[in-house]
């Protein structure tokens, strides 16, 4: 599977975060609460298209997204969120789902040549299909259910925040999507709580 790029916040102004250090993860954040409502980031083929190019699933050049690929991912992310709830809970997810999306996607391994002379072995995946283009991330899905860390897999401690993320700090004690989102939002409250005891005792 292509290495996703390293989570950080997307550029792009109202479009689906990286926050979450996984992929999978980056998945389930494209929807997520705004204003009190869930807001899908993937509103057409052409979004799911653009953010697998963007978690690096897919080759920024690709111009044209496979048919059906909005309603495949959209399926996919909530099959993916039903087990990753369930596995968080210790619960045993059903797998035969999945095993499904796996054995409908193709990839072969090829040899490449590297500048230095030395030959590499990658993955190819074909994605002329929405099954295809979709597979490594369900082949990401698989892998974080079986070998992932759960203590580890963690949603946002804000009440007003959906987002899920892997905890790689280096103490294992991290509590928000972003500290520059829910992080900050959270000292701000817990400042004007304090400023407002004080007032009170004053």
């Amino acid at each position: 599977m292509p290495t996703p790029v390293p989570s950080q916040p997307t550029p792009a102004e109202g479009g689906p975060r990286l926050l979450a250090d996984h992929v999978v993860l980056d998945m389930l954040n494209t929807v997520e609460q705004a204003n009190g409502a869930p807001l899908d980031h993937w509103q057409s083929d052409a979004d799911v298209l653009a953010w697998l190019a963007q978690v690096g699933v897919l080759a920024a050049a690709r111009q044209k997204a496979p048919k059906g690929l909005l309603a495949e991912a959209r399926g996919l992310r909530e099959l993916v969120r039903s087990m990753i709830t369930k596995r968080k809970a210790g619960g045993k997810p059903d797998l035969a789902a999945l095993n499904r999306v796996l054995a409908a996607g193709h990839s072969h391994l090829a040899l490449h040549a590297a500048s230095d002379g030395s030959l590499e072995v990658q993955r190819v995946y074909p994605a002329d299909s929405a099954s295809q283009a979709l597979l490594p991330l369900a082949e990401a899905t698989a892998e974080l259910l079986a070998q992932g860390d759960f203590s580890l897999v963690r949603k946002c401690e804000s009440d007003d925040c959906t987002l899920w993320f892997y905890d790689r700090t280096r103490s294992h004690r991290r509590r928000w999507c972003s500290m520059a989102l829910c992080g900050n939002r959270h000292k701000v409250a817990a400042f004007r709580k304090r400023e407002a005891a004080a007032g009170e005792d004053a």
